[in-house]
């Protein structure tokens, strides 16, 4: 009998932690100033930004089932709120020849060395785990990019 009790508030919490709001980021399918829209580049740094860095850097995130479950929701929420508030690009256009410098630079500190993607998030999106290879070309790729902001 007690231990029924125990479950029935166990299950009562979890349902009513259901209807905390998790904040969760609005998604934004018109961005005109996202960097894969407006600029062409390479099928592989493209799929790699796009599997790997959207979801939480861009104003396109997809969201899964477990996004919408408290309290997972709560912490899918902070990380998209987080990533997109240390570089959304979806805004790359917005940001001047400096800023992108820095940005690209970044990317291809945290990419190149691990930190990034998170280490948890290749575990849900197998599609984001980023072999050596490809953080090797990843971060080419922003060397390479960041050359042609200054022949323009």
């Amino acid at each position: 009998m007690r231990s029924r009790i125990i479950w029935y508030i166990v299950i009562g919490l979890f349902v009513g932690i259901q209807l905390v709001p998790s904040g969760r980021p609005e998604v934004v399918d018109d961005n005109p100033n996202d960097l894969l829209s407006n600029h062409q580049l390479p099928e592989h740094t493209a799929s790699l930004l796009r599997n790997a860095c959207y979801d939480c850097h861009s104003n396109e995130s997809i969201y899964p089932w477990y996004a919408y479950v408290a309290p997972v929701s709560w912490l899918v929420s902070r990380d998209v709120r987080l990533g997109r508030e240390n570089l959304n690009l979806s805004d790359w256009n917005s940001f001047s020849k400096g800023e992108k410098l820095k940005y690209l630079d970044g990317m291809a500190v945290e990419v190149g060395d691990g930190q990034m993607p998170m280490i948890i998030y290749p575990l849900t999106h197998p599609e984001a785990k980023l072999s050596r290879e490809d953080r090797e070309a990843f971060v080419e790729w922003t060397e390479t990019f960041a050359e042609q902001l200054f022949s323009k």
